[in-house]
């Protein structure tokens, strides 16, 4: 079992563990004393012994069940939820609360070691690394922890860490895997660098994060243009360097590796790349051709993450992330099977806040139909067109399509991804 695909490592926790189903009564009653009807009904036990299938279903509720608690973002980040969160995954992992060195990784390659607490929690890591480096606090918003792989160069961003998680729990859960911990800016929107370049540190940060990233062929610069970006290094022009990468292709985008999809038909292989309010995808056709697809976030009315269960060599689980998009007027759904769905899930979500965002400051009057667990969330005053929902399968099952004439069929939204 790994931790690389999920939301939130919720799946991992409840397939390592049904803990807690018998320690979560204590907390679920204190909850609901702070959030009354927003904290859901907690599923029935089986009082009799279980078969494999009674099994499977309890442990299929119970990850429905966290998922729909994490929800509102004002739960998780209750003391009530934290508690028992960080327990929950020490209690899984065997990992007592002791003193302990963890090593945050910059994108050049550099990292920075901390003297931490094994029970530490993502958010309080990253605060204390970027208060290390001398960054305000007020832009550590715009940074996140991530877990990455780098095999021979080939770098891969496996998942953005919860804020709730513990990363030293989770590199232990996942130290098969080789996965590092690094910071990364949390942003879609490159038009953002501008708020960080008066800080030297965050600076610093956007700064070796682009070099790598034209290093890697994340961003597609000209020939031309890279000749300026080369000239603009070798003289250490960071804030130059910047404003020219702006305008470059792919520049602020996430890369994602190449997986398959069904668009335009199935089996195609495609390079996914997702920033700046689209997914774009240079897709092979199997006429060996290439067609490049942007599929763009105003157009995107809902996705779905799927898990469809270990592959037939039964090495690897398999991933699937699905979204309805408006192509000439009619929705259709485009299926991508990545590995990365959930960090492609959490770019979604990402790109539609900062949307919000930017029509709450520009006082555009827009409206949007949100979940109803999420409507009596104060904050979800924040309203626009289009509807997004998101949702989270937890194991191999039929699909059924939704009834097309309902826009509104899922209630599970990816937070904290």
């Amino acid at each position: 079992m790994t931790w690389k695909y999920l939301p939130g490592q919720v799946k991992e926790y409840f397939q390592a563990n049904l803990y807690f189903a018998e320690c979560s009564n204590v907390h679920i009653s204190k909850l609901r004393q702070l959030f009354g009807s927003a904290v859901p009904a907690f599923p029935p036990k089986f009082y009799l012994r279980m078969t494999k299938s009674m099994a499977d279903e309890r442990q299929s509720q119970l990850e429905q069940y966290l998922q729909k608690v994490t929800l509102d973002s004002n739960i998780t980040s209750s003391d009530v939820f934290i508690d028992f969160f960080r327990k929950l995954q020490q209690d899984t992992f065997k990992i007592q609360t002791q003193r302990a060195f963890l090593d945050v990784y910059l994108a050049d390659g550099s990292n920075i070691r901390l003297d931490i607490q094994t029970s530490d929690t993502a958010e309080r890591i990253l605060e204390v690394t970027l208060c290390k480096m001398g960054l305000s606090r007020e832009l550590i918003q715009y940074f996140s922890l991530f877990f990455f792989q780098d095999d021979d160069g080939a770098l891969s961003v496996v998942k953005k860490v919860a804020e709730f998680e513990l990363p030293y729990v989770s590199l232990h859960s996942m130290k098969e895997l080789y996965c590092k911990l690094g910071i990364r800016k949390w942003y879609m929107d490159p038009s953002l660098d501008a708020l960080l370049m008066d800080c030297t540190a965050s600076l610093h940060l956007l700064y070796i994060q682009a070099i790598q990233e034209v290093k890697r062929n994340w961003v597609k610069p000209t020939e031309g243009q890279m000749q300026e970006l080369e000239f603009l290094q070798k003289n250490a022009n960071k804030v130059k360097f910047l404003e020219l990468i702006q305008g470059m292709k792919f520049y602020g985008y996430v890369r994602l590796n190449p997986c398959i999809c069904d668009y335009p038909e199935e089996g195609c292989l495609a390079d996914i790349y997702v920033g700046n309010n689209e997914i774009n995808c240079c897709i092979k056709l199997p006429t060996n051709k290439t067609k490049e697809v942007s599929f763009k976030i105003d157009r995107l009315r809902s996705w779905q993450v799927t898990f469809l269960g270990a592959t037939e060599d039964g090495e690897e689980d398999t991933l699937e992330l699905r979204f309805e998009y408006n192509h000439s007027g009619t929705w259709q759904w485009i299926i991508l099977y990545t590995k990365q769905a959930f960090l492609l899930s959490s770019c979604l979500k990402k790109m539609i806040s900062e949307q919000m965002m930017k029509a709450a400051k520009e006082g555009q009057n827009t409206e949007i139909k949100m979940p109803e667990s999420t409507q009596n969330s104060k904050k979800s005053r924040i309203q626009q067109k289009q509807v997004v929902h998101s949702d989270f399968v937890s194991r191999k099952r039929c699909l059924v399509r939704p009834n097309e004439d309902d826009p509104v069929f899922e209630k599970i939204r990816e937070e904290d991804l």
